[in-house]
């Protein structure tokens, strides 16, 4: 089974609408013999990260008719789990504070990518009060998603510069109305 990774815009700040669409992807995945594994909102709820295992997405139809509420639709893109396993994030079901989107240089490959992955991680520990949970990239490495906990912000940015690596956008998360990420 692989990951993939679906990336929604919502035409408007609608819980329901984006509730909804999380649902519908989580169904269409199940059709497929799959199953979502996470999903993630910014907390402007303008943006969704949908992650899914399946043996193939080729049945998803995803489309605007298939998830009102929603303008665009990315993906599916198959993604690597960095950081992480699979059964750990499946069994967390936790809050997550911060999503970094990185878009990797053209020039960085997934076996480049993993080793400076590799050799970076230690120095998060130059930011205690940050913690690194887990990285989503996408198999041809034009982009990665990571995920963090932290107090704020810019505490997610200097965990940034101590690996020495950018951030093309950041976004706090959505609590949902409970306090719980979505």
């Amino acid at each position: 089974m692989a990951l993939y990774l679906i990336e929604l815009t919502a035409t408007t700040a609608d819980r329901s609408a984006v509730e909804a669409a999380i649902s519908e992807v989580g169904r269409q995945a199940a059709a497929l013999g799959g199953e979502l594994i996470e999903s993630q909102v910014t907390g402007d709820l303008s943006r969704v990260y949908v992650v899914i295992e399946a043996g193939s997405c080729a049945g998803l139809s995803l489309d605007r008719e298939a998830l009102p509420g929603i303008s665009s639709i990315a993906g599916p893109d198959e993604v690597r789990l960095v950081g992480a396993g699979i059964e750990e994030v499946k069994a967390a079901k936790r809050t997550v504070d911060y999503l970094v989107e990185w878009d990797i240089p053209a020039d960085i490959g997934m076996e480049d990518y993993l080793a400076r992955k590799k050799a970076k991680a230690p120095l998060y520990a130059k930011v205690p009060e940050v913690s690194f949970l887990r990285t989503y990239v996408r198999e041809d490495t034009s982009k990665c998603l990571c995920l963090y906990d932290g107090p704020g912000e810019s505490a997610v940015r200097r965990a940034r510069e101590a690996v020495s690596t950018p951030v093309s956008r950041l976004y706090a998360l959505d609590r949902g109305p409970g306090g719980e990420t979505e």
